[in-house]
């Protein structure tokens, strides 16, 4: 049954309505904390941390700003710094910047200027950061228009003065917004009270596109995977039950936990080195005993749904995890259904391509056939809404296709890139 065809068209007309009376600057969430072009990393990364915020806005004297800077970008940069002793002269001939960066790191601090890997419109090392702006009086579906086509940050402009800014609005805080507006408009609730597989999610059953390690593999491998395919969590495995879904790593999480004892990274110290050596499991002891001994509370989440748990459930756990995406495990006697997902996602600009990764995607090993089967993402969620609300062009997979090229283009143009410690 088709649940986008289903949607009473008065009621999907009173939310567009609703959601245009909101301004964007009411969902404020981060406050503008600025870093300078020429600061190091180190400095970046140590300013991220005090000011606690998931972002930094680099500016320089020239363009006033010129990019975000964020955990992604920390972890791109302790990639590259790690290995830096083990790159290829051919791989560093054929990426320039990347060998920029590691002879800067080699003689001294390495300015932020210096961080992205690609050229780009912007200045990101992780290529997880589209520099996404808004103006003063943008609503809602102004949000949503940003969002749903992978940008995870949205700038609002101060009205009188349109070159500053007044803050940054999340696509968490956008999706704890409309989890909120469907607490108390019950049109919506109901709506999202359906199980995942009945939306048009485009991840849900694609099991390719989870991004795993196994839980005796180092913190470094760690670190690159989720670096070269431009995600913000990934799943790790028990390695002693082939497949099975232990816990997870988000970089953010991982970043807290080890920027500290990184933060001199430029020449790797023997601690650090044992750190990004760390296998998995034990990494994730380490950074769980603090919470514990704390207020012996175990805070580190689960970041998994079922495919059968419903929208509203998931929502809610996005917002509970403060993670970006969240694995997807498939119940025993559930098998993937993605034609009888929602029908009208196929009118969509990205239908041909999702339909082409259902058909390419291997299915999970016999192994992990009850467990992992894909992902789902604030992004792919957020798509959800900006359809019911008339948005052109909603395309949830336009920044992974892109750091996916990016990434399948910098493994081919020559060597490998090294994980070891040096």
């Amino acid at each position: 049954m088709d649940k986008f065809a289903n949607v009473d068209l008065k009621d999907a007309a009173e939310w567009e309505k609703c959601w245009s009376s909101i301004f964007a600057r009411d969902l404020i969430d981060v406050n503008i904390v600025s870093v300078d072009a020429t600061s190091s990393v180190e400095d970046a990364c140590a300013k991220l941390l005090e000011a606690d915020v998931p972002c930094l806005l680099v500016e320089d004297s020239v363009s006033d700003f010129t990019g975000l800077f964020d955990f992604a970008d920390i972890n791109a940069f302790l990639t590259v710094a790690a290995s830096s002793h083990g790159y290829h002269p051919d791989y560093l001939e054929m990426h320039p910047q990347i060998a920029q960066i590691v002879s800067a790191a080699r003689n001294g601090p390495v300015s932020v200027s210096l961080r992205s890997f690609l050229p780009t419109s912007h200045e990101d090392l992780s290529e997880k950061n589209p520099l996404e702006t808004v103006p003063y009086d943008a609503n809602i579906i102004s949000l949503l228009e940003a969002f749903c086509r992978g940008a995870h940050r949205a700038l609002v402009r101060n009205a009188s003065s349109p070159g500053q800014f007044l803050g940054i609005v999340t696509d968490k805080k956008l999706l704890s917004w409309i989890f909120a507006h469907a607490q108390s408009t019950p049109a919506l609730a109901e709506y999202a009270s359906y199980a995942l597989d009945v939306y048009a999610l485009p991840s849900l059953h694609i099991y390719s596109l989870v991004v795993s390690c196994s839980s005796n593999e180092p913190v470094i491998e760690a670190m690159k995977k989720m670096s070269d395919e431009g995600v913000s969590s990934i799943a790790v495995l028990d390695s002693h039950i082939s497949g099975t879904h232990i816990s997870a790593l988000c970089s953010s999480t991982l970043n807290v936990a080890a920027a500290g004892r990184l933060l001199s990274a430029i020449v790797l110290p023997s601690e650090s080195k044992q750190i990004l050596s760390m296998p998995l499991h034990q990494f994730i002891s380490l950074i769980k005993s603090p919470a514990g001994s704390t207020d012996g509370e175990d805070r580190y989440p689960v970041y998994a749904v079922s495919s059968t748990s419903t929208l509203l459930h998931t929502m809610e756990k996005l917002i509970a995890t403060n993670a970006h995406r969240l694995f997807v495990t498939r119940n025993s006697s559930t098998t993937p259904s993605p034609t009888s997902s929602v029908s009208s996602f196929n009118n969509s600009p990205a239908a041909s391509h999702i339909a082409d990764d259902h058909r390419r995607s291997p299915p999970p090993p016999a192994s992990t056939s009850s467990n992992l089967c894909g992902i789902v993402s604030m992004i792919d969620v957020l798509s959800i809404f900006a359809r019911l609300a008339n948005v052109p062009d909603v395309d949830p997979t336009i920044m992974k296709q892109l750091r996916r090229r990016s990434s399948s283009s910098s493994h081919s143009s020559g060597k490998s890139r090294p994980v070891s410690i040096s």
